[in-house]
């Protein structure tokens, strides 16, 4: 059993869980590949020369670097973002975990936020504003963001509906809109957005009125 299966509570299952995208790590890689390349070479030569000691040096350092670019990887690797029928989770760390959630009874608001590289590539930010103390939990440049807003969506209504209680339907056009706009003014101040997003956005959204 793994880590996450471990943090699952009793009928407890997991809807869907992605990564923050590739792009993420890809400078990582390629900075610590080329150097890895690099130094290799340079003791290929100084090895062959048979007159200079310091290639032994030298691919010492290179195991180094190699080290670290597989810890960045792994570190990417167990970074987790899931949705279960009860809550979303975030799980981080190789050694030393540690996992944040939020309840889908408190989800208030689910923002996604993505460019137009991000929406080319399938990476985007996900802002879920929740009645809990945390206010926002912010995942940044995570793979499939819309697939993973659609399941969080779509656990809380099925929660919902399993609990008897029915959507709140009552809301107008006008209350979302402003409630989205208090939102945004919050993610504003949060420094998660900018003031030029913020204002677009709220033009957007008086713009359905």
């Amino acid at each position: 059993m793994g880590y996450v299966e471990e943090l699952l509570g009793k009928d407890e299952t997991i809807l869907f869980q992605t990564r923050q995208h590739p792009i993420v790590i890809a400078r990582a890689v390629l900075v610590y590949g080329v150097l890895a390349l690099g130094i290799f070479v340079v003791s290929v030569v100084l090895w062959r020369a048979q007159q200079n000691p310091s290639w032994l040096i030298l691919l010492v350092a290179d195991l180094f670097v190699l080290a670290r670019l597989a810890l960045v990887l792994v570190a990417w690797s167990n970074e987790r973002y899931i949705i279960t029928n009860r809550r979303v989770l975030k799980v981080e760390g190789i050694f030393n975990k540690q996992a944040t959630d939020s309840s889908l009874e408190k989800v208030n608001d689910v923002v996604l936020e993505q460019s137009v590289l991000g929406r080319l590539l399938g990476y985007g930010d996900i802002h879920i504003i929740t009645g809990s103390d945390i206010g926002v939990n912010h995942f940044e440049r995570i793979h499939h963001p819309v697939r993973f807003k659609q399941a969080m969506l779509n656990a809380k209504t099925d929660l919902h509906t399993s609990s008897g209680r029915a959507p709140d339907t009552t809301r107008t056009l006008e209350d979302d809109v402003f409630a989205a706009i208090e939102r945004l003014a919050e993610l504003r101040q949060r420094g998660l957005i900018t003031e030029e997003e913020f204002e677009r956005k709220k033009a957007e959204l008086l713009a359905r009125l």
